[in-house]
């Protein structure tokens, strides 16, 4: 059990008998004639609806720890996407809702972290970056201009804006959230 106050995202808690993800969660104090409360919006696993919750900072919550598993990703039939252990070859699908806007990063045979509830999987642990190649891009307007973006496609078919020295071939560092540049990624050269 853990307080309201203890709240923080990322954490999965039990609410009506389901499965919640904590995406935000805030305290405020109590003023005036307000008591103090926290918010906390939270996202339903099974259903995918997110909701703002209102508690006292005292109530108890069931918060549950979540197995991470890392699996392959294998392929999808629209419905859902099938990822298989590496060490024992079982596979299990993911709704589609579940994997949500990770579907354009996850690439076949990628390794990404299923997190189970009680040998059940519920969700993805996507990382916060991936790294993907350009196929296209126009040349650099400067060099060594890095102010300045332009367009850039991108290996699993996105297009996002680049620094004006990223060029076709490189590696880029891809924001998954935002869907935004981070970085070009430096591949050392290796000696023979």
């Amino acid at each position: 059990m853990v307080e309201a106050t203890a709240l923080k995202a990322g954490m999965v808690i039990v609410l009506e008998g389901e499965l919640h993800s904590v995406t935000s969660a805030s305290y405020h104090a109590s003023a005036a004639q307000q008591a103090a409360a926290v918010f906390a919006k939270v996202k339903n696993l099974k259903t995918h609806h997110a909701r703002e919750l209102r508690f006292h900072p005292g109530d108890k919550l069931e918060d549950v720890v979540l197995e991470h598993k890392e699996m392959q990703y294998l392929y999808t039939d629209g419905v859902a996407f099938y990822f298989m252990n590496p060490d024992t070859f079982d596979q299990i699908g993911l709704a589609t809702e579940t994997v949500g806007a990770y579907e354009k990063f996850l690439q076949p045979n990628m390794r990404i972290p299923v997190q189970l509830y009680e040998g059940e999987p519920v969700t993805i642990a996507f990382p916060p970056a991936v790294e993907l190649t350009v196929v296209t891009t126009p040349p650099g307007l400067r060099e060594h201009e890095s102010s300045t973006f332009k367009t850039a496609t991108l290996d699993n078919g996105m297009e996002v804006l680049v620094p004006q020295f990223i060029k076709e071939g490189d590696t880029v560092r891809i924001d998954v959230a935002s869907g935004k540049y981070l970085e070009r990624v430096r591949r050392e050269a290796r000696k023979p």
